[in-house]
């Protein structure tokens, strides 16, 4: 008798050449954002290490300091003005990333994707280590933590316009918000790992906790050179220099101004600006407020702020599959920020870990849809007609603009919360209700067509 053939190996055979693609390509960028993030998550955790109140903390006896208070703490953190510093230190990365941003897509319309992501992921990987080495070099230098924090702003702009214009080579409108969704929870899957890796190091040597996601991140670019497909022209063979002369005299990149020009861009990005404002004050600050609020150590604060992270994962698949259903981007953010101000609020007082899932949802859904599908929708919008190379743009314009509320966001959380906590709360949920006024005239846009399809 005739042995059939394995049901897996009639799966694989079944599928077509460009579904393999496709899907490799998701897996791989996937991989490679998730090790961008994992590798800016160390420093949120680490702040309270570098910052601690050592009063209660027996003093080994071969330590030769007479300050019980501060023995503990690593200069230049160890003074009252430590949540400045850390603000600086935050804001030497954000400020540099939204800078970068708006020069990353135009370098991204016109470089190889495969190699200007592996470039990015070699020197992320570079000056995150740097930053932990200095634990093992005995630095006390703000400036040289500063300098490899703007660094690292500057290279890790690579990531975001490379990965959302390599799943905009592969995938179309159809179901985009729901796949968009999914993959896009490797923003959220980066911060726990990164949350998990740097906490089992950062009690015992906080430089482990940057070294580690520094090789990670490293590997992940390698493995970029080695194996990313990155659009279906690179499968010709063609040398990427004739596939760009081709290309160019079929599509002109779109210029920065054109790209404002598409319809939607102004709203989403200044409503992106209010949500990563939000997103990153909870990013950089949420471990320190937890042990500082509920007394947990550095590593249990870390653990517990992996929570706000999953409830990311989850909220921007939500996000995506209604947009999906309803067609209604714009509405879809709306309801989400809205109702995530009462859910911040909730968090004043103590963080509970039912509301950081719960508010995680709400706050990174909304986030998680504009950098996605509506990213991809606007790069793609008819205006542009069949102009395939203004996704990168569209997308860095869009992020960066979002990226200068992401910087702002830690900033004021030092400057605000020596005067207490819940005035960065209040902070937040003022961003939030901002960041759903600037979507109001696409929301009532979205509604009178909604009305009319119904009367139709």
């Amino acid at each position: 008798m005739k042995s059939s053939l394995a049901p897996g190996i009639r799966l694989v055979t079944s599928l077509s050449r460009d579904t393999w693609y496709r899907s490799f390509t998701l897996v791989l960028t996937f991989l490679f954002y998730t090790a961008y993030h994992l590798s800016r998550k160390p420093i949120s955790i680490v702040k309270s290490e570098l910052h601690r109140n050592c009063s209660t903390v027996i003093r080994p006896a071969d330590v030769n300091i007479t300050d019980n208070v501060t023995w503990c703490d690593w200069a230049p953190f160890d003074q009252n003005n430590y949540k400045t510093l850390f603000g600086v230190l935050d804001n030497c990365f954000l400020v540099a990333y939204a800078v970068g941003m708006f020069f990353s897509g135009i370098f991204g319309e016109r470089l190889p994707l495969r190699l200007y992501l592996t470039v990015g992921m070699l020197l992320s990987g570079l000056f995150t280590a740097l930053f932990g080495l200095g634990f093992y070099w005995n630095i006390h230098s703000l400036t040289y933590y500063a300098f490899i924090q703007v660094m690292n702003g500057l290279v890790q702009t690579t990531g975001w316009p490379a990965v959302v214009a390599c799943m905009g080579n592969w995938f179309g409108k159809g179901k985009r918000g729901f796949i968009m969704g999914v993959w896009n929870s490797h923003t959220s899957v980066g911060n726990i790992l990164g949350s998990l890796i740097a906490g089992a190091f950062v009690s015992s040597s906080w430089g482990l906790s940057f070294i580690v996601p520094g090789a990670i991140i490293t590997g992940t670019g390698l493995l970029c050179f080695f194996f990313l497909v990155d659009s279906k022209s690179s499968l010709s063979g063609t040398p990427y220099s004739s596939l760009y002369v081709k290309q160019k005299a079929l599509d002109e990149a779109i210029s920065f101004c054109g790209a404002l020009r598409i319809p939607g861009v102004l709203e989403f990005s200044f409503c992106l600006l209010f949500a990563k404002l939000v997103s990153y004050t909870f990013l950089f600050w949420l471990p320190l407020y937890i042990s500082n609020v509920a007394h947990f150590d550095a590593k249990e604060a870390g653990d517990m702020s992996t929570l706000f992270d999953v409830g990311g994962i989850v909220g921007g698949i939500l996000a995506g599959l209604i947009s999906d259903y309803t067609g209604a981007r714009a509405s879809t953010c709306w309801v989400m920020l809205i109702t995530a101000a009462p859910m911040v609020s909730a968090q004043k007082d103590i963080p509970q870990y039912g509301m950081l899932l719960l508010c995680g949802a709400l706050v990174n859904g909304p986030y998680a849809l504009i950098t996605t599908a509506v990213s991809a929708d606007l790069g793609t919008h008819e205006s542009l007609r069949g102009n395939s190379r203004a996704l990168s743009t569209v997308t860095a314009i869009i992020d960066g603009t979002g990226s200068v509320g992401a910087a702002l966001g830690p900033l004021l959380a030092g400057i605000i919360s020596p005067s207490g906590w819940n005035n960065v709360f209040y902070m937040l949920i003022s961003a939030d209700v901002l960041a759903c006024l600037l979507l109001s005239r696409l929301v009532y846009k979205e509604l009178l067509n909604c009305c009319g399809r119904r009367r139709g």
